[in-house]
Protein backbone atom coordinates (compact mmCIF):
# COMPACT_ATOMS: atom_id res chain seq x y z
CA UNK A 1 0.00 0.00 0.00
CA UNK A 2 1.70 3.42 -1.19
CA UNK A 3 1.42 6.83 1.02
CA UNK A 4 0.05 9.54 -0.83
CA UNK A 5 0.57 12.93 1.11
CA UNK A 6 -1.64 15.46 -0.36
CA UNK A 7 -1.55 18.87 0.88
CA UNK A 8 -4.58 20.91 0.38
CA UNK A 9 -6.96 17.63 0.34
CA UNK A 10 -9.52 19.10 2.63
CA UNK A 11 -11.20 20.75 -0.35
CA UNK A 12 -12.51 21.09 -3.63
CA UNK A 13 -9.97 19.62 -6.39
CA UNK A 14 -7.64 18.02 -3.26
CA UNK A 15 -10.67 16.63 -1.60
CA UNK A 16 -11.99 14.36 -4.79
CA UNK A 17 -8.53 13.31 -5.22
CA UNK A 18 -8.38 12.10 -1.56
CA UNK A 19 -11.44 10.29 -1.89
CA UNK A 20 -10.20 8.54 -4.57
CA UNK A 21 -7.41 7.54 -3.44
CA UNK A 22 -8.56 6.20 0.20
CA UNK A 23 -9.49 2.67 -1.01
CA UNK A 24 -6.45 1.53 -1.79
CA UNK A 25 -3.70 3.49 -0.63
CA UNK A 26 -2.85 5.30 3.07
CA UNK A 27 -3.22 8.77 2.64
CA UNK A 28 -1.92 11.36 4.50
CA UNK A 29 -4.16 15.22 4.63
CA UNK A 30 -1.87 18.28 5.71
CA UNK A 31 -4.56 21.10 5.33
CA UNK A 32 -5.65 23.82 7.81
CA UNK A 33 -9.00 22.00 8.23
CA UNK A 34 -10.25 18.52 8.60
CA UNK A 35 -11.63 16.43 5.46
CA UNK A 36 -15.11 15.84 6.11
CA UNK A 37 -14.63 11.83 5.55
CA UNK A 38 -13.36 10.01 7.88
CA UNK A 39 -11.53 6.39 6.31
CA UNK A 40 -9.37 3.70 8.19
CA UNK A 41 -6.74 4.62 5.72
CA UNK A 42 -6.20 8.39 5.88
CA UNK A 43 -4.01 10.60 8.59
CA UNK A 44 -4.59 13.91 8.98
CA UNK A 45 -2.27 17.14 10.57
CA UNK A 46 -3.64 20.48 10.78
CA UNK A 47 -0.49 22.90 9.20
CA UNK A 48 -0.56 25.70 7.41
CA UNK A 49 1.46 25.30 4.65
CA UNK A 50 2.97 29.13 4.68
CA UNK A 51 3.55 29.54 8.33
CA UNK A 52 3.91 25.88 10.27
CA UNK A 53 6.60 23.29 9.83
CA UNK A 54 5.52 20.83 8.21
CA UNK A 55 5.13 16.86 9.98
CA UNK A 56 7.61 14.41 9.45
CA UNK A 57 6.62 11.32 7.54
CA UNK A 58 7.99 7.93 7.73
CA UNK A 59 7.17 7.08 3.81
CA UNK A 60 6.52 9.06 0.98
CA UNK A 61 5.45 7.42 -2.34
CA UNK A 62 3.44 10.10 -3.69
CA UNK A 63 3.25 14.15 -3.57
CA UNK A 64 0.23 16.09 -4.29
CA UNK A 65 0.23 20.05 -3.90
CA UNK A 66 -3.48 21.58 -3.88
CA UNK A 67 -3.41 24.96 -2.36
CA UNK A 68 -4.20 27.82 -4.95
CA UNK A 69 -5.53 31.29 -5.52
CA UNK A 70 -8.21 33.21 -7.71
CA UNK A 71 -7.38 36.58 -7.33
CA UNK A 72 -8.82 38.33 -9.75
CA UNK A 73 -8.84 42.30 -10.30
CA UNK A 74 -7.44 45.01 -12.48
CA UNK A 75 -3.73 45.43 -12.71
CA UNK A 76 -3.97 48.85 -11.24
CA UNK A 77 -5.64 47.50 -8.79
CA UNK A 78 -3.27 44.97 -7.32
CA UNK A 79 -1.01 45.68 -4.49
CA UNK A 80 3.00 44.18 -4.34
CA UNK A 81 1.15 42.35 -1.08
CA UNK A 82 -0.86 40.29 -3.62
CA UNK A 83 1.42 39.34 -6.38
CA UNK A 84 3.79 38.29 -3.18
CA UNK A 85 0.72 36.03 -1.35
CA UNK A 86 -0.24 34.45 -4.89
CA UNK A 87 3.29 33.63 -5.30
CA UNK A 88 3.70 32.03 -1.98
CA UNK A 89 0.61 29.78 -1.96
CA UNK A 90 0.79 28.37 -5.01
CA UNK A 91 4.78 28.60 -5.88
CA UNK A 92 6.52 28.88 -2.41
CA UNK A 93 4.48 26.14 -0.72
CA UNK A 94 4.79 23.92 -3.50
CA UNK A 95 9.21 24.38 -3.15
CA UNK A 96 8.96 24.18 0.93
CA UNK A 97 6.33 20.79 0.93
CA UNK A 98 8.62 19.33 -2.17
CA UNK A 99 12.26 20.25 -0.33
CA UNK A 100 10.63 18.83 2.82
CA UNK A 101 9.98 15.14 1.91
CA UNK A 102 12.15 14.79 -0.91
CA UNK A 103 14.36 12.17 0.77
CA UNK A 104 11.54 10.45 1.38
CA UNK A 105 10.56 10.06 -2.21
CA UNK A 106 14.10 9.34 -3.33
CA UNK A 107 13.63 6.49 -1.09
CA UNK A 108 10.23 5.10 -2.94
CA UNK A 109 9.80 2.99 -5.81
CA UNK A 110 8.13 5.20 -8.65
CA UNK A 111 7.88 8.14 -6.54
CA UNK A 112 5.69 11.08 -8.43
CA UNK A 113 4.72 14.64 -7.53
CA UNK A 114 1.42 16.27 -8.63
CA UNK A 115 1.40 19.94 -8.77
CA UNK A 116 -1.62 22.69 -10.52
CA UNK A 117 -1.47 25.16 -12.85
CA UNK A 118 -4.41 26.87 -14.23
CA UNK A 119 -5.30 27.35 -18.46
CA UNK A 120 -4.51 31.47 -17.71
CA UNK A 121 -0.42 30.63 -18.42
CA UNK A 122 -1.88 29.66 -21.90
CA UNK A 123 -4.36 31.85 -22.56
CA UNK A 124 -4.07 35.77 -22.05
CA UNK A 125 -7.35 37.21 -19.84
CA UNK A 126 -7.82 40.14 -18.24
CA UNK A 127 -7.41 40.18 -14.38
CA UNK A 128 -5.21 37.21 -14.27
CA UNK A 129 -1.96 38.88 -14.08
CA UNK A 130 -1.40 37.82 -10.72
CA UNK A 131 -2.39 34.56 -11.00
CA UNK A 132 -0.82 33.42 -14.54
CA UNK A 133 2.56 35.07 -13.03
CA UNK A 134 2.46 32.59 -9.99
CA UNK A 135 1.46 29.54 -12.01
CA UNK A 136 3.71 30.04 -14.72
CA UNK A 137 6.40 29.94 -12.19
CA UNK A 138 4.88 26.07 -10.87
CA UNK A 139 5.28 25.13 -14.82
CA UNK A 140 8.77 26.09 -14.83
CA UNK A 141 9.82 24.34 -11.59
CA UNK A 142 7.63 21.17 -13.33
CA UNK A 143 10.36 21.32 -16.27
CA UNK A 144 13.52 22.13 -14.55
CA UNK A 145 12.97 19.98 -11.38
CA UNK A 146 11.42 16.70 -13.57
CA UNK A 147 15.05 16.87 -15.53
CA UNK A 148 16.76 17.32 -12.11
CA UNK A 149 15.06 14.53 -10.36
CA UNK A 150 14.87 11.94 -13.20
CA UNK A 151 14.82 9.12 -13.57
CA UNK A 152 13.89 9.08 -9.88
CA UNK A 153 11.11 11.07 -9.39
CA UNK A 154 8.08 11.76 -12.00
CA UNK A 155 6.72 15.45 -11.72
CA UNK A 156 3.60 16.45 -13.49
CA UNK A 157 1.28 19.48 -13.35
CA UNK A 158 -2.57 19.66 -14.24
CA UNK A 159 -3.85 23.02 -15.69
CA UNK A 160 -7.43 23.36 -15.34
CA UNK A 161 -10.12 25.79 -16.29
CA UNK A 162 -12.61 26.80 -14.08
CA UNK A 163 -13.68 24.23 -11.84
CA UNK A 164 -16.46 24.07 -9.86
CA UNK A 165 -15.47 24.33 -5.97
CA UNK A 166 -15.77 26.73 -3.38
CA UNK A 167 -12.11 28.22 -4.49
CA UNK A 168 -14.46 29.93 -7.69
CA UNK A 169 -17.76 30.46 -6.02
CA UNK A 170 -17.55 33.69 -6.74
CA UNK A 171 -17.39 33.05 -10.87
CA UNK A 172 -19.85 30.44 -10.40
CA UNK A 173 -22.22 32.30 -7.91
CA UNK A 174 -25.53 32.37 -10.01
CA UNK A 175 -26.81 30.80 -12.78
CA UNK A 176 -26.19 33.94 -15.40
CA UNK A 177 -22.41 33.58 -14.79
CA UNK A 178 -22.66 29.97 -14.96
CA UNK A 179 -24.34 30.03 -17.95
CA UNK A 180 -21.93 32.72 -19.45
CA UNK A 181 -18.72 30.61 -18.42
CA UNK A 182 -20.32 27.69 -19.78
CA UNK A 183 -20.73 29.24 -22.85
CA UNK A 184 -17.43 30.36 -23.20
CA UNK A 185 -15.86 27.24 -23.47
CA UNK A 186 -16.15 25.07 -26.96
CA UNK A 187 -17.35 22.18 -25.39
CA UNK A 188 -20.21 23.82 -23.38
CA UNK A 189 -19.19 22.38 -19.75
CA UNK A 190 -16.67 23.65 -17.12
CA UNK A 191 -14.79 20.97 -14.68
CA UNK A 192 -16.42 19.39 -11.35
CA UNK A 193 -13.51 18.82 -9.09
CA UNK A 194 -14.13 14.57 -10.43
CA UNK A 195 -12.85 14.93 -13.08
CA UNK A 196 -9.49 16.79 -12.05
CA UNK A 197 -9.41 14.17 -9.19
CA UNK A 198 -9.24 11.33 -12.49
CA UNK A 199 -6.52 12.81 -14.49
CA UNK A 200 -4.73 12.93 -10.85
CA UNK A 201 -5.18 9.33 -10.01
CA UNK A 202 -3.45 8.47 -13.67
CA UNK A 203 -0.82 10.94 -13.31
CA UNK A 204 0.27 9.57 -9.91
CA UNK A 205 0.31 5.72 -11.35
CA UNK A 206 2.29 3.78 -12.81
CA UNK A 207 0.04 4.12 -16.00
CA UNK A 208 1.68 7.06 -16.76
CA UNK A 209 5.43 6.17 -16.06
CA UNK A 210 6.86 7.15 -19.00
CA UNK A 211 5.31 11.09 -18.33
CA UNK A 212 7.32 13.82 -16.58
CA UNK A 213 7.79 17.61 -16.70
CA UNK A 214 4.56 17.34 -18.22
CA UNK A 215 1.71 19.94 -17.94
CA UNK A 216 -1.63 18.60 -18.92
CA UNK A 217 -4.31 21.09 -19.87
CA UNK A 218 -8.04 20.08 -19.03
CA UNK A 219 -9.55 23.11 -20.44
CA UNK A 220 -12.57 22.37 -21.83
CA UNK A 221 -11.43 23.23 -25.06
CA UNK A 222 -10.70 27.15 -24.48
CA UNK A 223 -7.13 27.34 -24.93
CA UNK A 224 -7.28 24.87 -27.62
CA UNK A 225 -9.99 25.85 -30.06
CA UNK A 226 -11.99 29.14 -31.33
CA UNK A 227 -15.46 28.09 -32.31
Amino acid sequence: MKTIVIIGGSKGIGEAILINQLDSHKVVNISRSKPSIIHKNLVHYNCDILSDELPDLDEVDSLIYCPGSINLKPFSRFKIADFQYDFEINFLGAVKAIQKYLPKLKDANNASILLFSTVATKLGMPFHTSIASSKSAVEGLVKSLGAELAPKIRINAIAPTITDTSLAEKLLRNDAMKETITERHPLKKYLIPQEVAAMADFLISQQSGSMSGQIITLDCGIVTFKI
